[in-house]
């Protein structure tokens, strides 16, 4: 796994989730912005502890998934909201998905792991 690219990752999504909290604040109606700002500020600091201090197929998999759905899945919300339509058909749910994956695979690494 590209530890450096999830380190990276948590970075940009994190920041996405302090840039969307400040536009939600700041605009009327912006619910999709709000719940931009939730993924992003749950996802970012979740992928950071992954790539410090995670290591192994399974976590890194977990990383993927978490990565990948938060990116699909704030990216539609987004369009949603800027542009009035969504990033492709099913993009949220499928972001959604993929996220639950991630939680999943952490938990399996948990349980799977070799005792020290």
């Amino acid at each position: 796994m590209a530890w450096r690219l999830i380190l990276a990752l948590s970075g940009v999504i994190g920041a996405i989730g302090v840039m969307a909290a400040a536009a939600a604040s700041h605009g009327g109606e912006a619910r999709n912005l709000s719940a931009i700002a939730a993924i992003g500020l749950a996802h970012g600091p979740a992928l950071l502890a992954l790539a410090l201090a995670g290591r192994g197929r399974v976590l890194g998999v977990a990383a993927g998934l978490l990565a990948t759905g938060t990116l699909v899945f704030i990216s539609d919300l987004g369009m949603r909201e800027w542009l009035g339509q969504g990033l492709f058909p099913g993009a949220a749910p499928l972001g959604g998905t993929a996220m639950i994956g991630g939680w999943l695979a952490i938990i399996v690494a948990a349980v799977a792991r070799p005792r020290d």
